[in-house]
């Protein structure tokens, strides 16, 4: 029975029944204030609950899914690069700095406290911990925004100047986190004091050359290549096909940065990035959201894909903490620093705005799983699925909330 679910028939299938599903509970679920992502993780899981049970999956369609969320998470960076504004972030960038390494400060280092003292998790699942408390997902508070009218506003430019920087700094720390971990893995098994300190300093400085080189060919690329190479495909291409091509380049992007050791999803944010310069970039967008809507949620049906049943009962502990982490770090970290530039309220709204965790933060726990039970143990994975399924949850019933709350004050 195995090796026939394991053909390739079966497997199309499968594939093409996840992608029917996935579309029907985008478009009923962005009639509610549950995210889609939610939903997706959710059928991962039951397809795992499935494939341990019956055998739906074997090698085969295990590697197909491991492709297809990779395709995900490379798109899912390559739009939040392409839809980044980098000259209105540099305008506003005297206020979204002090908020930034607030919630930066308050997500990552009481994470790592509770991670290593109060959860006695090792200092590098602990430290994977803290990088993936600092990155938020702004794009499950946007959609709250802009149903109240209120994106387009000084304290919505804030908000997303914010996230932007969130999300930058999260995928650095990220590239630089993972390429000093085996040193990290080999100090705590041996060697000490004053040569491991070198050694982190020797590859942190490679890291640092190659990632240097790789943003500068990036910015290259961006400046002198992306809209000579875009209008010369525009004499005898299709806006359609140009969409393919962009997606493509980014694509090959990423895979460059995976190869130089940075991961798939560096590169695909600094893809995305290199052509949002370009005001045909909008264009691209809109032809792009095809292809986002059938590659990303496979990025979330692979979390769910990946969770062990067995590890989720052993997780409500550690995550309902992380949780508390999570909300705080985002809501304090975020919230104090905004007081001065919008009030109470205003600051109030841009912490709880801040609070939901998807898309990096999963995409750095999910690396770390990759590498071993050194790095993320299944538990602690499991505890960040239920932090990000709880903090999407929450977060856009909260700003309805407030936005109501506030509009009924002015009335």
């Amino acid at each position: 029975m195995a090796e026939g679910l394991d053909s390739t028939a079966v497997l199309v299938l499968l594939i093409g029944a996840l992608v029917a599903v996935s579309i029907f509970m985008r478009a009923f679920l962005d009639r509610t204030m549950v995210p889609s992502l939610v939903a997706f993780i959710g059928l991962g899981f039951l397809l795992r609950i499935a494939s341990d049970r019956w055998g739906i999956l074997g090698d085969r369609g295990e590697f197909a899914f491991e492709v297809l969320a990779e395709l995900g998470v490379i798109v899912l960076l390559f739009r939040i690069g392409l839809e980044s504004d980098l000259s209105g972030l540099r305008r506003e960038l005297g206020h979204a700095s002090v908020v930034w390494l607030g919630n930066i400060a308050l997500s990552a280092v009481p994470g790592y406290f509770v991670a290593h003292y109060l959860l006695g998790y090792g200092q590098i699942p602990s430290l994977v911990t803290a990088v993936a408390l600092t990155a938020t997902s702004i794009g499950v508070s946007v959609a709250t925004w802009q149903q109240h009218g209120k994106l387009d506003t000084p304290n919505g430019r804030l908000l997303t100047d914010v996230a932007e920087m969130d999300d930058l700094s999260g995928v650095a720390m990220m590239a630089l986190l993972f390429a000093i971990l085996p040193i990290l893995r080999e100090g705590g098994q041996g060697g000490q004091g004053e040569g491991l300190v070198q050694e982190l300093m020797s590859a942190g400085g490679v890291f640092a050359l190659k990632l240097a080189g790789f943003v500068a060919f990036c910015v290259v690329f961006s400046l002198y290549v992306e809209r000579r190479m875009t209008g010369f495909f525009l004499r005898f291409g299709s806006r359609e096909e140009l969409t393919v091509l962009v997606a493509g380049t980014g694509v090959l992007i990423a895979g460059a940065a995976a190869l130089l050791g940075f991961s798939a999803a560096v590169g695909a944010l600094l893809a995305g990035l290199a052509f949002s310069r370009d005001p045909e970039a909008i264009n691209i967008d809109a032809g792009f959201k095809g292809l986002y809507h059938l590659f990303a949620p496979f990025f979330f049906v692979g979390i769910g894909l990946s969770l062990q049943p067995s590890a989720l009962t052993s997780a409500l502990a550690a995550g309902a903490a992380l949780t508390v982490v999570a909300v705080l770090g985002k809501l304090i970290g975020a919230g104090l620093p905004a007081l001065v530039a919008t009030g109470t309220t205003g600051a109030v709204i841009i912490g709880v705005s801040m609070v939901p965790r998807a898309e990096i933060t999963m995409v750095i726990m999910e690396r770390g799983q990759q590498l071993g039970d050194w790095a993320v143990p299944a538990d602690l994975y499991a505890a960040f699925v239920l932090v990000s399924a709880i903090t999407c949850l929450v977060a856009p019933i909260a700003l309805s909330y407030l936005f109501r709350r506030r509009q009924a004050r002015r009335s």
